[in-house]
């Protein structure tokens, strides 16, 4: 839009015109702020302008401050640098800043909200000037605010922009700063929320979003803050339920926890409680189906306590749906509860409105007359009129729509406008009881910021008469303006406040996708007893005695937490855990696919004596002391963990720390030690020049490889003479041959020779050998024919590649049937190896197993593994860079080879047969080339079609909002239908197939009480000219093959997507042929969902709240 439009919209609007190029000079303040300093849209507390010259510019300080002035109550000044507040040179600006006089002498907590404009013009002639405006929040760590390169100085000595004088003219200036102090009712204007307390600020605290439930967390506040709600859901009994699994209990300590901490409060409990994983957290639902399932599942529970009946005493009103004939005195009616009223928002300017429309009177005349029972047909009203509103009223705003051209669910923008206040005695019936008044005041607003796929919840509340609005933002309250719980949550276009014609360009309209979604309105009649204070009693006692308990506990382990760094952890090694030991060393510490050894841990302070600490152990072993030694463990260079020195007996003064940065690794958290017990405390030292060997035994029959304790044996002797020793504790017969080998290290097991002695072999304290009993030939082919290992260094190979990976199944919940588990394999193994393990453990075969590997991050599903690759174990679980303890990997039981599935594709298909039920469900494997009619012909085959019926299949996926079928065409290849699919097929009936051109074919769908809440699945029926609905239901009934009992529970609406009205209720005497069908018109049947099948909204899934 170009400058002059700008002008003439000026005009138009009537306001003050002032020429883009118009010249105006800093001492006619009111105009210069005009031009200079946008409206911000806040109230002006106080407007000052403050100038102040100055002379011999060049010879002034690097640092000048000018005289004080007041200004909204707090005293300000300009502070200049004539040369530039950088401290490089080259000094070529100036830097000019608005400071905040004395803020150490301003009360504590002090804040300051200005908008200033600083300009430097010249003292002759005020229209030559530099200026530059900005606003800020003063506080006392950030008291100045202004411009370091307010400008080059050269560009002030010389004259610009066609002016014939400099800015600063003969080294002389003015300098002045323009201020507008602002008000501040909310205290928290330009927060930066930088160590902002919502407790201290506003009494309430928030609730932490654990990723996409911040349409919960708005909608728990707003539950939290109607405390007659809270008050019920305290009385429902919980002492004995776990919160995970305990809704109630899960909401009670959610509002205590919100009702007593001074931080945010976590849900993660909460949607434990609801049966949520993870992942279904994160799926943004509706909120008003959020609402129900919740409230409906406390309604449950609720029963036979003291809460029985609450919610419907906040929440349920009542309606009556009528058709009333004009001439004669006859009216069908029927009254039904609401615990929410949806109001559309589309061509609606505000709440009133969409009330009137909600209860808007259809004419039913002409050719579409009423069918009164015995009077014939009438001109007749229809509609709905209220009979009685709820205490506590929500109202969903209906934002969210399905747009029938883009088969999708779309945001609605519109500006709708909703008022503080608003009577509805104009909407109700006259039967209804009007000895209080129907006026209703607004306590909550919940908004929704951005489009379909996402965005932002928060909620406006005020919590009681006395309160102010407070926004509640996840983890943060804050208190907010009218204008910010009206004005901004409207919708529509909107301008950032009142923008002069200099800034037009700046702010153009812009389409605001924050409004607000659900109202919550409570009866001015009601609010002293709905908002009723809260008083001790009203909280359970033993809600706050486990509360508290728990409470202690975490201060408990915070304050071992923040004690950490005086205490060390010692892990001892006894002969009792080594001989559980299956791995390297004498326990596994840090492998990266192995959990380290589970180790009797003491936790001692660093600065504690060894003698003190090693009493403690004695005490805990049952050894007297003097019966033990301990020794400290080292790495060695060569990546092992050994005993190395025992811990001197005889140094008073030695502690716990001391021995470890003196005999183990500085850098270590934890001391690791063995625990020596000596047999014979008489004789407590070993004789000289003899070392101590741990022994571990390898067992080829059992496969396993444990110690079995040490022994000690002098240098000098042969390692041959090991044999008779372990023979002796192992009671096997005296000469029974062993082979005895050394564990070097990991990959580094060797054969020892019996006749060298332990110092020509290098052995030395702490050592590790293993044996086993040498076996013929025969027998070790034998063991390996088996796939079994013969020998420890096949076995410490197997140890070396091992890891531990988790199954579970892909899709199902986890049961005797699809157990998760798991199993032990060699990096080494192969596919075909693993799913025969995982096969076995599930006795299926394993070549009807699928594998899908996980992310790491999450445990979601990554990439279904290939067979025909047969990648070895380490590539399957290769490269993790999070790499966790164990690898998860999902599977699936087939009911066909895996080697088919890669080339084919796997399809079920619900058979709904010709009565639309589903009847049964078809797995089919074709060749992914196939064609939807060859699998139309499979299909016939294995169901039963009516005898002299069509013969005919029609295949279809049903629309996203589980209205219509989408039906193929019988030539797509079944390949290319994407992931996922529900594939239904139905018999095509012969009235369908011999229908005219006079008949109209129209879609129909089951629902219960909303529209939102499909069923079942869509099927397509013939409407015929001339046909009274009394004679089309009867042919419906036979269509889907319902008795006379069920279907009188039926009721049927017509449903217009396109116009987004409420369902009209057919009566018998329609005819639904004469209405204008648009092709996505459909007919709805309203009837209770027997099927377990429901469908919500555009492909989401629907709440089910467990607990």
């Amino acid at each position: 839009m170009s400058d002059t439009m700008d002008v003439l919209e000026e005009k138009a609007n009537g306001g003050q015109v002032m020429e883009i190029d118009e010249v105006v000079s800093v001492r006619d303040h009111e105009a210069f702020a005009a031009k200079h300093m946008p409206d911000l849209g806040h109230e002006v507390k106080e407007f000052k302008v403050f100038s102040w010259k100055l002379s011999n510019w060049k010879k002034l300080e690097k640092k000048i401050t000018s005289p004080e002035f007041e200004c909204g109550g707090h005293k300000w000044r300009i502070l200049l640098f004539p040369f530039g507040n950088s401290n490089a040179p080259p000094n070529d600006t100036v830097s000019v800043y608005l400071d905040y006089a004395d803020p150490k002498r301003a009360p504590e907590g002090w804040h300051s909200c200005a908008q200033f404009a600083l300009v430097i013009s010249n003292v002759n002639d005020p229209t030559i000037y530099t200026v530059s405006h900005a606003h800020h929040r003063f506080i006392a760590e950030e008291c100045d605010w202004g411009f370091t390169r307010f400008s080059e100085l050269r560009k002030l000595f010389a004259p610009q922009d066609g002016h014939v004088r400099p800015t600063i003219e003969e080294e002389a200036a003015e300098v002045s700063v323009f201020v507008r102090v602002l008000e501040d009712p909310t205290g928290v204007l330009w927060h930066n929320f930088v160590n902002y307390d919502s407790k201290k600020e506003t009494g309430y605290v928030g609730l932490k979003n654990q990723g996409a439930t911040c349409y919960m967390n708005s909608l728990l506040q707003s539950l939290y803050c109607t405390r007659f709600f809270r008050r019920a859901v305290y009385q429902i009994p919980t002492e004995d339920e776990h919160p995970t699994e305990s809704v109630p209990l899960a909401l009670q300590r959610v509002f205590y926890h919100l009702q007593t901490s001074d931080q945010p409060v976590g849900t993660t409990e909460l949607t434990k409680s609801f049966g949520w994983k993870s992942l279904d957290s994160f799926l943004q639902h509706d909120v008003q189906e959020f609402n129900r399932v919740l409230q409906d599942k406390l309604e449950i529970k609720m029963k036979g306590t003291q809460a029985e009946g609450a919610i419907a005493k906040l929440f349920l009103g009542k309606m009556k749906s009528f058709i009333k004939c004009v001439n004669v005195d006859f009216e069908s009616s029927r009254i039904e509860e609401f615990n929410d009223i949806q109001l559309n928002v589309k061509g609606m300017n505000n709440l009133h409105e969409s009330f009137k429309d909600y209860v808007a009177v259809e004419m039913l005349e002409g050719e579409n007359k009423y069918q009164a029972e015995g009077i014939g047909l009438q001109d007749a009203k229809k509609g709905i009129i209220f009979q009685s509103f709820p205490p506590v009223l929500h109202l969903q705003l209906k934002r969210f729509e399905y747009d029938i051209q883009r088969d999708a669910m779309v945001k609605i923008n519109d500006r709708h406008e909703f008022p503080f206040e608003i009577d509805l005695d104009e909407f109700l019936d006259e039967t209804a009881d009007r000895s209080q008044p129907w006026v209703y005041k607004l306590h909550g607003v919940l908004v929704h910021s951005g489009d379909l796929h996402g965005g932002h919840y928060f909620a406006l509340i005020k919590p009681d008469r006395e309160t102010r609005w407070l926004k509640f933002d996840d983890d943060r309250v804050t208190p907010v303006t009218d204008r910010e719980v009206l004005e901004e949550n409207y919708g529509g276009e909107a301008l950032n406040g009142l923008v002069s014609p200099m800034q037009r360009n700046q702010v153009r309209a812009m389409k605001r996708f924050t409004n607000a979604y659900m109202l919550v309105y409570i009866r001015e009649a009601a609010i002293d007893e709905m908002l009723a204070p809260f008083r001790e009693e009203d909280t359970p006692a033993h809600l706050k005695r486990r509360l508290d308990e728990e409470r202690l506990q975490m201060e408990a382990k915070k304050r071992e937490r923040e004690e950490q760094h005086l205490y060390l952890t010692a892990k001892v090694i006894t002969d009792e855990t080594f001989a559980q030991h299956e791995g390297f060393d004498l326990a596994t510490f840090d492998e990266r696919n192995w959990p380290p050894s589970d180790l009797p841990t003491f936790r001692v302070l660093k600065n504690e004596t060894y003698s003190t600490f090693k009493t403690r152990v004695a005490q805990h072993f049952n050894y007297p002391e003097s019966q033990i030694r301990l020794w400290v463990l080292v790495n060695r260079q060569n990546k092992t963990v050994r005993p190395d020195t025992h811990i001197p007996e005889n140094e008073p003064g030695l502690t716990v720390e001391g021995v470890r940065n003196n005999m183990a690794v500085r850098q270590q958290n934890d001391l690791r030690l063995y625990l020596d017990v000596v047999p014979d405390p008489t004789k407590p030292d070993v004789p000289a020049g003899s070392i101590m060997i741990f022994l571990k035994h390898f067992d080829t029959s059992k496969q396993t490889l444990y110690g079995v304790g040490k022994v000690h044996v002098l240098r000098s002797s042969k390692v041959g003479d090991l044999i008779p020793l372990i023979n002796e504790r192992m009671r096997w017969t005296p000469g029974t041959p062993l082979k005895l080998y050394e564990e070097i290290k990991p990959g580094m097991i060797e054969l020892m020779k019996p006749k060298l002695t332990f110092t020509q072999s290098e052995i030395q304290d702490g050592d590790i050998i293993c044996f086993q009993v040498d076996l013929p030939e025969k027998e070790i082919h034998d063991i390996e024919s088996q796939g079994l290992l013969s020998n420890p260094t096949q076995f410490y190979d197997f140890l070396q590649n091992r890891v531990m990976i988790l199954f579970r199944p892909k899709y199902e919940e986890i049961d005797n049937e699809y157990p998760e588990f798991s199993l032990v394999l060699s990096k080494k193994h192969n596919y075909d190896i693993m799913s025969a393990k995982v096969g076995e453990t599930l006795r299926h075969d394993p070549i009807k197993l699928r594998f899908t590997t996980t992310h790491a991050s999450n445990g979601s599903p990554k990439s279904v593994l290939k067979r025909s690759l047969n990648q070895s174990v380490a590539e399957i679980i290769s490269p993790t860079y999070v790499s966790p303890q164990t690898t998860v990997i999902l599977y699936e039981k087939l009911d066909v080879s895996i080697v088919e599935l890669e080339t084919k594709r796997s399809l079920k298909i619900a058979w709904t047969g010709i009565h639309n039920k589903e009847e049964s469900t078809h797995p089919f494997l074709l060749p992914k080339t196939s064609m939807v009619h060859d699998l139309a012909d499979h299909l016939a085959s294995l169901v039963k079609l009516t005898p002299g019926g069509t013969g005919k299949i029609r295949v279809f996926e049903v629309s996203k909002d589980g209205k219509t079928q989408k039906e193929f065409t019988g030539s797509e290849m079944i390949g290319n239908i994407p992931e996922p699919v529900e594939l239904y097929a139905e018999e095509i009936p012969q009235e369908e197939l011999e229908a005219d051109d006079a008949d109209k074919v129209i879609s129909v769908f089951h629902f219960s009480k909303e529209v939102s809440r499909t069923h079942g699945v869509p099927f397509r029926f013939v409407v015929k000219p001339g046909e009274k609905f009394s004679e089309t239901k009867k042919r419906l009934q036979a269509r889907i093959g319902v008795s006379d009992k069920d279907f009188a529970k039926y009721r049927f609406a017509l449903i217009q997507v396109a116009t987004f009205k409420q369902p009209s209720y057919i009566e018998d005497d329609d005819t639904i042929y004469d209405h204008k069908f648009a092709p996505e018109d459909v007919l709805g049947l309203d009837h209770v969902d027997k099927s377990g099948k429901t469908r919500t909204g555009a492909g989401e899934k629907a709440i089910v709240i467990r607990g």
